[in-house]
């Protein structure tokens, strides 16, 4: 090489994009988790295992002949009151006084990201266990902070994804058939979102996500109300891989290109009121798109958004997805708290405004409150 082409090369700065796209591990099947003792016995010798009450003394009798097997020297630690700041150091004061070498997370997606944000900031490897389909949690690097009452503060990017992803249909299989049905809502938004964010990129790996999205909703559509009447069954599993990793691949190959809209801003923005806080994560999201379609027909005039729509309204109909504020159990809530809420998910950092047009506060407490009136014209054409 010439002292010429050194010179030109060393002043070159080349921009690093780091994607975060999978687990270093997964590991999935019926009953699975009883022999991934190897697989985490590797990661150390003194786990902490974070979770919500409820679900450590679920997972306990599977979690304990393996740390008896491979000797190794747990704890159990809450992340109560929520994945919150306060709770946080709380788990680090845990991590610290049991001298923990790696952390396992099991539960929702709330604990989930508790325990990849706590493995995080300790430099310490992470295995996400899920107990339900309602996030994609389990596959992302990425984590939500919540105020100590449940309102959305801000997000984390992490280094990397879980070094080992369980997925055991029998664990999963007890959860609540609700929260399956959230995480449907959850995952169907990525194509809503990832095909409106993404633009009009020519990025291979954007447009393989995008793409990616659009497969994961004709699944979901296809088979989440035979998957919801026999759990446990091959639809099932599918549509539990669906809501747990093919979303998080999204994710990891989009990357920045792929990220959440309007969708996941007003569940962010719906988290600051204390009567939606009864309503899961993924039926706020679902709710959401309804919320991000409204918004793409009334501005934009998108013909497009509005029969998206009215697909949804029927899918959310055939399985139990929130339609309306009232059905996330918001009938008392005043205008005044819904405005409220529109304007904290119009901040000027939200990602309401990767739509490509720009929203108003007022513009969304529209959309957000017409859905209603749209389905009670609706029925009444249907009946009359």
């Amino acid at each position: 090489m010439s002292s010429k082409t050194a010179k030109i090369s060393s002043s070159v700065t080349t921009k690093i994009t780091p994607l975060f796209v999978s687990p270093a591990q997964i590991i999935k099947g019926q009953g699975i988790l009883s022999q991934t003792g190897s697989a985490i016995a590797r990661l150390g010798k003194r786990p902490l295992v974070v979770g919500g009450n409820n679900t450590l003394s679920v997972i306990s009798p599977h979690l304990n002949p393996i740390f008896k097997q491979f000797k190794l020297t747990a704890a159990q630690a809450t992340y109560s009151p929520d994945c919150s700041e306060n709770s946080l150091e709380t788990l680090t004061t845990a991590t610290k006084e049991h001298q923990a070498d790696f952390i396992i997370g099991v539960g929702g997606g709330k604990a989930l990201d508790t325990a990849k944000l706590l493995a995080h900031q300790q430099q310490l490897p992470i295995v996400t266990i899920p107990t339900s389909g309602a996030t994609c949690a389990a596959w992302t690097a990425l984590s939500n902070i919540y105020s100590n009452e449940g309102a959305f503060q801000y997000d984390v990017p992490l280094l990397r994804c879980p070094d080992l992803l369980i997925l055991d249909y029998d664990i999963v299989k007890t959860a609540p058939k609700r929260t399956l049905i959230a995480g449907i809502g959850d995952a169907i938004a990525k194509w809503y979102e990832a095909s409106v964010s993404s633009g009009n990129s020519t990025a291979t790996l954007t447009i393989a996500a995008v793409q990616q999205a659009r497969i994961l909703r004709d699944i979901l559509l296809q088979k989440s109300a035979a998957a919801l009447e026999n759990p446990g069954g091959e639809d099932w599993c599918e549509v539990v891989d669906a809501t747990v990793l093919l979303a998080g691949v999204i994710g990891g190959l989009g990357g920045a290109n792929c990220r959440t809209v309007a969708a996941h801003a007003v569940h962010n923005g719906l988290t600051h009121i204390p009567a939606a806080h009864e309503a899961l994560h993924g039926e706020k999201v679902a709710y959401g798109i309804l919320v991000q379609l409204r918004l793409e027909e009334m501005i934009q005039g998108n013909q497009l958004a509005a029969s998206s729509r009215q697909q949804l309204l029927k899918f959310y109909e055939e399985i139990g997805l929130p339609k309306t504020p009232e059905d996330l159990g918001l009938g008392e809530v005043t205008l005044n708290q819904l405005r409220q809420a529109a304007k904290i998910t119009c901040h000027p950092n939200s990602d309401i405004h990767r739509l490509p047009f720009s929203v108003s506060p007022e513009q969304l407490l529209g959309a957000m409150v017409s859905t209603k009136a749209e389905i009670l014209v609706n029925k009444t054409q249907v009946n009359s």
